[in-house]
């Protein structure tokens, strides 16, 4: 654990419990960052901030959803922050936040607020001399304002995934498009479920339902609401983008599909009749006068010829195929503007 001690105006950070002990108990403003389980973090927690045993339990311990516990000496506050995203899958980070009268208390496993925090005070104690609800805002902003990278993220991920529902969708490439979207549905998911409980938390700390957050230091809270807000809204609409992806992956993938069946069709429209008459003089009568005739194999094959062209001709006047320019109602715009 990693203790920073405002002394006067200055920062004096320390690993040692005494030097803990000693500043808690002379009232100055102290913040200690937990990194790892120890005895020495264990005894800090239990016998010197006479933490609860069930916020020693959470603290240590992972837990899957933002909570706020107000306790007689102290404020505990659990949120969650974002390192990145992985194969369709969210990094949620727990931060725990223990607010006393002059101390502060955070478990960041993977410092992804806290080593900002604190190279931000090691620069500049302002914060700290502000007051610990202060710090604790500090270290709030932060983690929603780790939310934006990953946001923005989505947003171009999003906007290629729609480029590509429309190319490949229909297609033996299109397979990994709908992986892709379901990856983005449960993403989306997973970051809706998590920003309801963190909302309501920012919420009643924003509306200064407790006095470990001065009346001065509340418009801040909000702004951190507010930002927090602002990111389960672009969420929510990305979540109608993705499902909107996903109907029109479908609807593409179903043209598609129709434009196969009509092209089997049409082959099959043309081969239907050139099988008859292959079929016809195919038959084993004695007396069929083409058979003896000269001329009866060209023939033949030169009726094919005129029945698969007039057929391909007929299709082609009704506009079913030769491309969208061959259609009528094209025609008849054309006429219309000669």
């Amino acid at each position: 654990m990693l203790a920073r001690i405002l002394e006067g105006e200055k920062i004096v950070a320390t690993t040692k419990l005494a030097d803990i002990r000693e500043a808690i108990a002379a009232n100055k403003r102290v913040w200690v960052d937990l990194e790892r389980h120890s005895p020495e973090a264990d005894e800090l927690l239990r016998d010197i901030l006479k933490f609860h045993p069930l916020t020693i339990e959470d603290v240590w311990g992972p837990r899957h959803q933002p909570k706020i516990d107000d306790f007689d000496e102290y404020l505990y506050v659990i949120v969650h922050g974002i390192t990145s995203r992985k194969k369709d899958k969210l990094e949620l980070v727990e931060i725990d936040v223990v607010i006393g009268d002059n101390w502060l208390v955070t478990h960041d496993r993977d410092g992804l607020v806290s080593d900002d925090v604190g190279t931000e005070l090691d620069h500049s104690p302002r914060v700290m001399q502000k007051g610990i609800a202060w710090l604790a805002h500090a270290v709030l902003d932060r983690a929603v304002d780790r939310y934006l990278p990953v946001i923005d993220q989505l947003d171009t991920e999003i906007e290629q995934l729609e480029i590509d529902v429309l190319a490949k969708a229909g297609t033996p490439r299109g397979r990994k498009v709908l992986a892709r979207i379901l990856g983005f549905k449960r993403t989306l998911q997973d970051l809706r479920r998590m920003s309801i409980h963190q909302r309501e938390i920012l919420l009643r700390l924003s509306r200064g339902d407790f006095g470990e957050i001065p009346a001065d230091a509340i418009p801040f809270y909000r702004d951190v609401y507010d930002h927090f807000l602002r990111i389960g809204d672009i969420a929510e609409g990305y979540r109608d983008l993705v499902t909107s992806a996903l109907d029109a992956y479908l609807s593409v993938q179903s043209n598609r599909m129709n434009e196969v069946m009509k092209t089997l069709t049409l082959i099959s429209t043309v081969m239907l009749p050139l099988t008859f008459i292959a079929g016809v003089y195919g038959m084993n009568f004695k007396h069929m006068p083409e058979l003896d005739w000269f001329w009866g194999y060209p023939f033949a094959l030169l009726l094919m010829a005129c029945v698969a062209g007039g057929i391909l001709y007929f299709f082609r006047r009704k506009g079913w195929i030769g491309g969208e320019d061959n259609k009528p109602e094209r025609k008849h715009e054309r006429k219309k503007k000669t």
